[in-house]
């Protein structure tokens, strides 16, 4: 565990050696009994996280500082004026004359989040704060460190909001070329040099339609083989289960169609299913945290890709052999909270792996869909828009299963101007995503000086005092 205590030795000699305990106590918070809402009084209720209600009175006079004791342990705000601190919270009451402001900043600089137990519910033992060593300089110097804090601060904050708003616009201008890509305005130039590779949309429909037939018959063939070699074995396990028949696909509506883009003539928009002869759903049995093939989860599908950390094992050789992953498979999360089910990945054949019941294996045909320009284009605004017209919310969580995602609309072109649309979807989202780790670096780097400023204040580095 670290230790955020100041070494004292190093303290300005005006500066007064001392303890947390020594100059503050950290009361408790009091429980409230019955429910508060925003219109239930003008005092603020803090919680560990800050602000969650308001009551009709107050425990203590402010300005107040508060410090999280459960949950979110270690945090620290600030009340102007006379609030309600819950019992989840210490509030913290002086000792001996000290401006509010400068123990609000005193007590962020130490990270008392470094304190909290590892429970189900992280807490915070105020007797390991109250050890602390800190340094306590003279009234008007506290002022004066307050006021250089918030200066420094006030400086940060704009650029900070500025780094914010450059993420922002990145995240938009993403979404921009992919509206582009499949409006087909990044392949205008190749269309037009390349006339004789073009399909009317009649043609390409019939040319999916056939690709689509030729995909179930290979099915069933593969079907009889498996089972014929099941009855030469004895018959010894599950028999192989054959192919669902090919269900028809219906147009999309007008309404839809509607609130489509328009498409080049060599495009069509249909629904998503006419590339595939059916999804399928994950493995449901239990995994854990060792086992000889990790299973990908809603939570490792992470901005198109799979991130391959916080993974889940099996060793289970017919779940592997059922629901291993193959190069190229686009997996759709029907599951999760509002905001992110329908998030999308493809497997690029990094290492071994098989997929979650939570996911959806969209078992494109890649004579029809490049893997990568399905798993773009459901990534887009055109994609989520339309998923959230057809999700089913419960509580705090949303549904999308396989039925609605094939009725997905779906810019069908022809398989070389995607692979077109890939290359320029890669280059240009390839700088964006630079551009965006940047401005992540950016702001944690704020964050770190945020905090170096901190030290700074409180080791009497940042305020020089005759």
């Amino acid at each position: 565990m670290r230790d955020s205590s100041l070494d004292q030795d190093t303290l300005p000699s005006h500066w007064e050696g001392s303890t947390v305990g020594e100059l503050y106590e950290l009361a408790y918070g009091k429980g409230l009994v019955k429910k508060f809402r925003k219109e239930d009084g003008p005092y603020p209720v803090y919680g560990s996280n800050g602000v969650v209600g308001y009551h009709d009175s107050y425990v203590t006079e402010g300005p107040v500082v508060i410090v999280g004791r459960k949950g979110a342990a270690g945090e620290v705000h600030f009340s102007p004026g006379n609030c309600w601190p819950i019992d989840t919270t210490y509030f913290v009451k002086p000792k001996k004359a000290v401006d509010e402001k400068f123990t609000y900043y005193l007590l962020k600089s130490l990270r008392l989040k470094q304190f909290e137990t590892s429970t189900a519910i992280p807490g915070l033992n105020r007797a390991d704060a109250h050890r602390l060593r800190i340094g306590v300089p003279p009234l008007q110097e506290q002022k004066d460190i307050v006021a250089k804090i918030e200066t420094l601060f006030s400086e940060l904050d704009k650029g900070i909001e500025s780094l914010k708003t450059a993420r922002q616009q990145l995240k938009a201008y993403r979404q921009a070329v992919l509206k582009h890509a499949f409006e087909g305005k990044l392949t205008e130039q190749w269309r037009q040099q390349n006339p004789d590779k073009l399909e009317s949309p009649e043609q390409l429909l019939d040319r999916i339609q056939q690709e689509r037939e030729q995909r179930y018959q290979q099915q069933l063939e593969e079907w009889k083989s498996a089972v014929k070699v099941w009855e030469e074995n004895g018959k010894e396990g599950k028999k192989p289960s054959k192919p669902k028949a090919l269900k028809e696909i219906s147009v999309l509506d007008g309404e839809v169609l509607s609130s489509l883009p328009e498409s080049p003539p060599s495009w069509m928009w249909g629904r998503l299913g006419l590339m595939t002869c059916g999804v399928e759903y994950g493995t449901s049995a239990k995994s854990s945290g060792e086992g000889d093939v990790p299973v990908v989860r809603m939570g490792n599908l992470q901005s198109g890709i799979i991130d391959w950390s916080d993974l889940v094992f099996t060793s289970d050789k017919e779940e592997i052999e059922k629901y291993s992953l193959k190069a190229g498979d686009v997996l759709f999360n029907r599951t999760n909270s509002p905001e992110l089910v329908g998030k999308t990945a493809i497997y690029k054949g990094e290492r071994e792996a098989l997929f979650a019941g939570y996911l959806i294996r969209v078992n494109h045909i890649s004579s029809i869909v490049d893997g990568r320009y399905l798993n773009y284009f459901l990534n887009s605004l055109i994609a989520k828009g339309y998923g959230n017209t057809v999700k089913t919310d419960g509580v705090n969580q949303s549904n999308i299963n396989g039925e609605k995602l094939q009725g997905y609309p779906f810019p069908f072109c022809s398989l070389g101007e995607q692979v077109v649309v890939v290359d320029a979807l890669d280059e240009k989202v390839s700088a964006i995503d630079r551009m965006s780790d940047e401005v992540s670096l950016q702001l944690d780097k704020a964050v770190a000086l945020r905090q170096s400023i901190l030290k700074k204040a409180f080791s009497g580095q940042l305020v020089r005092f005759s």
